[in-house]
């Protein structure tokens, strides 16, 4: 993987470019994650989609305390 550096680029610029490539892919992700549900090429049971969505939730709400947790802070400086 090839690391880019923009001078003099903003952390906030920073932030846009680099979250938006990263969501950008983790929405592809989920797209293709979608394609298993195609029950003429994959067999699965109600607990293996459970079991996938539940982890899939789970980091999504991990992840969006992160963000919370340094919002919070920005607001008490």
């Amino acid at each position: 993987m090839v690391k880019i550096r923009i001078e003099n680029e903003t952390k906030e610029e920073k932030f846009k470019r680099i979250a938006t490539l990263r969501a950008n892919r983790i929405l592809e992700d989920l797209r293709l994650l979608g394609n298993c549900s195609n029950t003429s090429a994959y067999s699965y049971s109600e607990e293996d989609v459970r079991k996938i969505f539940g982890a899939v939730e789970t980091e999504v709400r991990r992840i969006k305390t992160m963000f919370d947790k340094k919002k919070r802070r920005e607001i008490e400086l």
